[in-house]
């Protein structure tokens, strides 16, 4: 009952942000609803099966989600829509919006089954969803603050950019892969959700999109040469 309740949950929330996109006549508000969704299903699981675990998780996905809703919404709210949302405007409700919503349903499953109980490797989730937040976090504000001075065909390279090509990414999938082992009890098959986000992120549209968008830049070849793609080398 529940993945039918939550599927059903997901479907409005989305629908809502369509009627939404048709208003402000721009599809890339989706950006924005997407972590906030998450929030929206925690929300639900935690109303639903009060418990510590799930007072945890939606604690932790309530930071996660609104903090990245703000910082996409912020920093798209003076620019012109997303180019890569253009080629959908003939059917955004399903390529966009249902579409996004079945992947975050899909990623949800951790949330959605949580267990009830603590174990210690669900006390060992907490800690990577720390690690992992707060690396998402630091590389998302020290990208903000490159762009401020950015000069023509300079790339960012320092701090957290330095060990890793998209600390972002790698950290955002950490913390998915830490809220896996807080909700873990018996239903293990909820490993489709951080396998998801890592399949999403690393193969499909987030890593591949910004690899080739700098396809042919002398300067982020060198970077390449000397930076991990996803996983961070350790600092010297």
């Amino acid at each position: 009952m529940d993945m039918i309740i939550s599927a059903f949950l997901v479907w409005v929330y989305m629908t809502s942000w369509y009627v939404v996109s048709r208003i402000q006549k721009r599809n890339d508000i989706a950006d924005t609803a997407w972590g906030i969704g998450f929030v929206v299903v925690a929300l639900y699981r935690f109303t639903t099966a009060p418990s510590l675990t799930s007072l945890i998780t939606f604690i932790l996905v309530f930071l996660w989600g609104t903090r990245l809703a703000l910082h996409i919404h912020t920093r798209n709210k003076n620019k012109k829509e997303d180019k890569r949302y253009k080629r959908f405007k003939d059917s955004p409700y399903l390529r966009v919006f249902m579409t996004q919503g079945c992947l975050l349903w899909l990623i949800s499953w951790p949330i959605i089954f949580s267990g009830n109980t603590l174990h210690w490797y669900n006390l060992v989730g907490i800690f990577v969803w720390v690690f992992g937040f707060y690396f998402e976090t630091r590389a998302d504000r020290e990208l903000r603050e490159f762009l401020k001075t950015k000069k023509k065909g300079e790339i960012m390279q320092k701090g957290l950019w330095a060990l890793s090509r998209h600390p972002n990414y790698f950290g955002e999938v950490t913390l998915w892969w830490g809220i896996w082992l807080l909700t873990l009890q018996e239903k293990w098959w909820t490993i489709i959700g951080p396998l998801t986000i890592t399949y999403l992120i690393t193969k499909v549209s987030g890593i591949p999109l910004l690899e080739k968008r700098y396809e042919g830049n002398r300067a982020y070849e060198k970077y390449k040469k000397k930076t991990p793609v996803f996983c961070p080398k350790l600092p010297k």
